[in-house]
C-alpha cells in the first residue's frame, strides 16, 4: 500500500494513502518529474465540485499524444467554446447535432489553407469570406465512356483520344443544386467524336457537335436540381483555342 507524510502544525504523520478516504493537500502538488497513472485500465477523474470547472493553467495550451479527443456528456449534446482574446467577451462554440440528425458517424476534414470556414446570414444566406476558386478535374475516357464524378467538384477537363459518350454521377440528392462546367479538347488528331448523357435537355432538342479540329476547345455547362433525373445543357462557346 502507497504510503504518505502529511504534516500538521508541530506534527508529523506517516500514513497509508489508500486507508484516508478524504485525502487533503495542504500545498501544491509537485510531481518532481513523475508522472500520475493509473493500473489496470483504470480511468484518471477529476471531479470539482457542484459548478467548479477543472482548469489547466499555462502558457503552452495543451498537448494530447494520443492525438485524439473525446468529448462525451451525460444526455446533451457536447460542444466546445473558443473565447476571443478580450476578457473572454464573445466565443465561437462547435456543437454536435443532436442524435435524431445522425445516420452515422461523421469526419470533418478541415482544409490545409489557411482561411475561414463559411457560414450563414440570418437569413440561412452563405456567406463566403472572401473569393472562390472552383477545383477542376481532369479526366479520361475508358472503353469509351468518360464518367463525370460530381463529387469531385464542379469544374471538368477531358481531352478527346478516342470517341467517347459523357456519363454523370453522384449528383446531390433531393432537390440539390449541381452545376458544372465541361472542358472539352480534341487531341492533336482532333476528329473524335463526343457523345451526351440521354438525361441532357438541350435547348432546341439537339445535342450538339463538337468542334472536330485538333487541340480545337469546346465548352459545355450543365445543371440539375432533382438529382439527375434531367440536366440542362448549355453551350458556352465552340471552336476555341
Amino acid at each position: 500500500m502507497a504510503s504518505f507524510i502529511g504534516t500538521q502544525p508541530g506534527t508529523s504523520i506517516v500514513g497509508e494513502l489508500s486507508s484516508d478516504t478524504t485525502p487533503q493537500l495542504g500545498g501544491s502538488l509537485d510531481v518532481n518529474g513523475q508522472d500520475i497513472v493509473s493500473v489496470s485500465n483504470g480511468n484518471i477523474l477529476l471531479t470539482p465540485n457542484g459548478s467548479g470547472v477543472v482548469r489547466i493553467d499555462g502558457t503552452n495550451g495543451i498537448d494530447m499524444e494520443s492525438g485524439s479527443i473525446g468529448i462525451k456528456n451525460s444526455g446533451a449534446v457536447s460542444n466546445i467554446k473558443l473565447y476571443c482574446e478580450s476578457s473572454n467577451a464573445h466565443y465561437v462554440q462547435l456543437q454536435s447535432p443532436a442524435h435524431s440528425d445522425y445516420s452515422g458517424n461523421v469526419t470533418l476534414t478541415l482544409p490545409t489553407v489557411t482561411g475561414k470556414i463559411v457560414g450563414t446570414d440570418a437569413n440561412n444566406v452563405t456567406q463566403l469570406p472572401g473569393g472562390t476558386a472552383g477545383k477542376t478535374t481532369a479526366v479520361s475516357s475508358s472503353s469509351n465512356t468518360t464518367t463525370l464524378d460530381l463529387r469531385l467538384g464542379d469544374s471538368f477537363t477531358t481531352t478527346l483520344t478516342e470517341n467517347t459518350t459523357l456519363a454523370f454521377s453522384n449528383p446531390p440528392s433531393g432537390t440539390g443544386l449541381a452545376c458544372f462546367i465541361v472542358k472539352v479538347k480534341q487531341d492533336g488528331t482532333g476528329g473524335r467524336t463526343l457523345g451526351f448523357p440521354g438525361t441532357v435537355d438541350w435547348a432546341g432538342g439537339s445535342a450538339p457537335d463538337v468542334s472536330t479540329g485538333a487541340n480545337k476547345v469546346d465548352i459545355f455547362v450543365f445543371v440539375t436540381v432533382d438529382n439527375g433525373t434531367i440536366y440542362y445543357g448549355i453551350t458556352a462557346g465552340q471552336d476555341l483555342g
